[in-house]
Order: C-alpha cells, then structure tokens, then sequence
C-alpha cells in the first residue's frame, strides 16, 4: 500500500462534514424512514455500496489510519506492521470475500480495562484485517448517515467533540435550564439489541452484502483465554466501526428528544437534558425511560442516573459553578483521577532520576490541561501544581533515604549546615518533609520550572495557538 498525505486522509471527513447543512428537521415518523436512494445517490449506487467499499482509494484511506493508530494484535495475533506485506499475498481473495457476500469476520479478543469508578470495561480487539475492512465500511457508512445525525449529538463525528457539547451544555444553563436529566445508558455496548440496530442500519443502507457485514461484524464471537464466546447483542468497543453504529442506534433517541422540544447534549452514550425545573426533569425521565426500553430495548441505569442541578454532577468531566453567570470547571472526579495516574507513575520512578520522572510526567500533564482547557476556575490547577511539587519533594525525600545524606543535598541546595543536620535528621515522614519550610525553601518552585516540569496554571493560561 502507497502512503498518502494528511490532507487526503482527512477528506472523508470534509465530505461528511460538509453535508452537514442537509440535516433533516427531525419531523420523519421514527419507523422505517422512507426513502427511495440515500440522498445524492442513486438507488443504484446503494445497491452496489460494496464495491464502494472495495473502491482503490477507500482502502488505501483505510489502511492509512489503520497504520497511524497502531494498536494491539487480535486473535490471530498478527501486529500493524505485518499487514502490508500481508495484504500483498491476500488482498485479491478478501476482495473477491467481500464482493461476494461470503467474508467471515474472525472473533474479537476480549480484553477488560478497569473502570475509575469500579467494575469494567469490555474491549474487543479484532484482527488488523477486520479493523482495516471495518474501517472501509466506516468510510462508505458516514456519509450516508451524517446528514441524517441531530445537531444535538456531538460523539464520533468529523468536526464536532467533547468541547463543544461543554460549550452547548453551559449555553443552556446560562439560558435559564438550570435542571439537568443526566441519562447513564446501563451497559449501553454490552445491551445493543442487534435487531433493533439493524433495523436503522437497513434504512439507508439498501446493500445486502453489506447488511450482512455488519450482521457478522456484530455476531463475531468473543474471545478470552481461548474460548470463543457467542454474542446474541452488544457491540463491543474497539473496532472502527462502533462508535458510528452507536450513533445510528441512538439517533432514534435524539429525534424523541427533538420531538419533545428538549434542550440535550448527546456524547455517545452520555447523555445529558437539561429543563427549567425539576418536574419538568422528572417528566422527562419518565417518558425517555419508557421510550428507550420499548423502542431501543435500552435501559437507564437508576444508580448513575438523576434530575438534579448540573452542579453537582458532571459531564465529560466537566462541572459548572452554581452562579447565575455559569462558569466551566473540572469535576472532582477528573482532578482525583489524575492524581492517582500521578501517584502510579511517581511509584514506578521511585528509583529514577527526577529529570527521568519529570519526562514521564509532562505529556500526561500536558494532555491532561489541553483537554480542559475550557475551564474558567483556575484555583485547583494552582492548588494541583502545588500538589505536583509536594509528591516530587517526597520522592526525592525518600531517594536521600538517610539522614546524612539528607543533609548534605539539603546543604547543597543552599540551606545554612545547622538547619541542613536538623532537617534531614528530623525523623518525620517523607510526605510531612516534603510539605516542610526546609525543602519548599531548598526546592522552590522555581527549582522544578527549571527542570522542565509542566505548570498546569501556566498552560492554561497559555494562548491555544502557542501550546
């Protein structure tokens, strides 16, 4: 396969994005929607999606972002860099698989991430080859369906993220809804009903290979510790394409919405409604809980889900300040998570050079503030910097691990020798050290400036183009 430049590897996306003025108003019947060819295709040219699929140019798109987000091997353990060379050799017959309705999709392996807030999170990881045909259908499957998607509906779309659902989110608030029904779809990747989505799937897409595909695609069993699991439903996280089948489903959620004439954020699976009071809240839950099992087969989960003031909870990791004049912060959650990420990562270094941790550190906090760079109260990043230099002082704290060597790195960084002995001699432990007068003056902050280490304020306080 020929690499190709960025610019082209975008232009899937500008299409899509592009078309995006063609949303319909919401006001079709949530049925079947009637509709003879995908708008600005020809009924024929439905029925051959396949061979757009196949299509030279759309797998060469394919396999180019396959390549560029790397990731793990799948059942037959066959890694990204092999898949060249592999495709040399097997390309023609997969092709010939494909046109002819007769590709069978390998199972996925399992693979389960811990969640923050307990439990776990089910991963599949197919094959390279199914990611890279996954990734062809979804650049033939977007553009059919983006037009169709709500304005609501900001999750895994070319041109929108997570930020401006935040932005969307706060303008409601200041506007007045000051209620927020915060919906948690109960194992939303783990419950899709397959007909259900299907049955949105087939009406845009009029392909019966294609159809099938997907079908197989959806039914692919799980793998774990070498047994193959069935799957009747869900469709696991991992592939390329289940963030848009996730869409498709839940468009049928945004049109319920939109009908209902309801101010929402949707970011995947989290949504977010927000309402002048909290009967209208509660009235809203009501009715959506009722049209998500009946219609969708979907179900709320009652324990993360309420009709409270947008507040106290959280969204995308996002809180708001209760003023009038509603103010963007990070929830307290998100600041806790980073810390333990820190804590694992300064655990791991304990033996290594603090320029050596420093390294380790900055991308993760640099990723960290870019995100929540919309953030409008800066007093925890002060307070997390300050934090950050406190757990360094205690690492360091413990690498002098003895008293006299406490004293003479004390007396190096500039500490009279009298209040270097005493310090490092003071038989308190690493963390009370590390927040003392002695090495807040022998470690200032500048001294960790100099070595590199991220201010979490000051690159918040950055311009965007800068960072």
């Amino acid at each position: 396969m020929i690499s190709m430049r960025t610019a082209e590897a975008e232009a899937l996306a500008r299409a899509a994005e592009s078309r995006g003025a063609e949303r319909n108003s919401g006001t079709a019947p949530l049925g079947a929607e009637v509709c003879a060819a995908t708008p600005g295709r020809t009924k024929s040219e439905n029925h051959e999606l396949m061979e757009r699929v196949v299509e030279r140019s759309n797998m060469r798109l394919a396999y180019q972002r396959v390549v560029e987000n790397k990731g793990a091997a799948g059942v037959d353990q066959m890694p990204v860099p092999e898949l060249k060379d592999w495709l040399a050799v097997h390309w023609p017959s997969v092709k010939k698989a494909l046109l002819e309705g007769r590709y069978e999709p390998r199972p996925v392996r399992r693979v389960d991430i811990p969640k923050p807030t307990g439990g776990v999170r089910t991963l599949g990881v197919p094959t390279v080859v199914d990611r890279l045909i996954q990734q062809a259908l979804h650049q033939a499957l977007q553009p059919l369906f983006e037009p169709t998607f709500s304005e609501g509906s900001y999750g895994f779309r070319p041109g929108r993220g997570a930020h401006q659902a935040v932005r969307s989110a706060q303008a409601y608030i200041r506007d007045g809804k000051r209620w927020v029904v915060d919906l948690d779809l109960e194992k939303f990747f783990d419950r899709v009903n397959h007909d259900v989505l299907m049955a949105r799937v087939a009406r845009r897409v009029e392909d019966a290979r294609v159809l099938k595909l997907i079908r197989r695609f959806l039914e692919a069993g799980m793998m774990r510790a070498g047994v193959v699991e069935a799957r009747t439903e869900g469709t696991p996280q991992g592939g390329p394409l289940s963030p848009l089948l996730s869409n498709v489903l839940l468009h049928d959620l945004d049109r319920e919405l939109e009908r209902r004439k309801l101010a929402f954020c949707r970011y995947a699976d989290d949504c977010n409604i927000y309402v002048g009071s909290r009967v209208a809240g509660e009235r809203a839950m009501s009715g959506i809980r009722v049209f998500l099992e009946d219609t969708l087969r979907l179900r709320i989960n009652a324990r993360k889900s309420a009709v409270a003031r947008p507040w106290v909870r959280k969204f995308l990791g996002f809180s708001v300040t209760a003023q009038r004049e509603t103010r963007l912060r990070i929830a307290k959650p998100s600041v806790q998570r980073l810390m333990q990420r820190v804590r694992e990562l300064l655990r791991a270094g304990r033996g290594r050079s603090l320029s050596h941790t420093i390294e380790t550190l900055n991308p993760l906090l640099r990723g960290w503030i870019n995100y929540f760079r919309l953030a409008e109260s800066r007093t925890v990043l002060d307070e997390l910097d300050g934090w950050l230099r406190r757990r360094l002082r205690c690492l360091l704290w413990r690498q002098w691990k003895r008293g006299a060597t406490r004293a003479r790195k004390l007396c190096a960084l500039g500490l009279s020798a009298e209040r270097a002995r005493l310090s490092g001699g003071n038989g308190r432990g690493p963390w009370w050290n590390a927040g003392a007068s002695h090495l807040n003056h022998a470690l200032p902050a500048a001294y960790f400036t100099r070595m590199g280490l991220v201010s979490l304020l000051r690159e918040h306080q950055r311009p965007q183009s800068v960072r």
